[in-house]
C-alpha cells in the first residue's frame, strides 16, 4: 500500500507513510481541521438546540 500522503512506498517505522514527515504532514491536517468525521448526533447537539431556542426567545421582536 503506497503512503496515502505522497503515494511513495510506505516505511514499516512510518506505516501507512513513508516517512515522518508524511504522517506529521496528516497529522496536521487534523489539527487544521481538514478532515473531519461526519456525525449524525453531536455530543452537545442537546446543549446546542437549548441555546438556539434561549437564543430565539431573547431577540427583540
Amino acid at each position: 500500500m503506497p503512503c496515502p500522503m505522497c503515494e511513495k512506498p510506505t516505511e514499516a517505522k512510518f506505516r501507512p507513510f513513508c516517512s515522518k514527515r508524511c504522517a506529521d504532514l496528516d497529522l496536521a491536517k487534523w489539527f487544521n481541521g481538514n478532515y473531519a468525521i461526519p456525525a449524525d448526533d453531536p455530543e452537545d447537539a442537546d446543549a446546542l438546540e437549548n441555546e438556539l431556542r434561549q437564543a430565539d426567545q431573547n431577540k427583540p421582536h
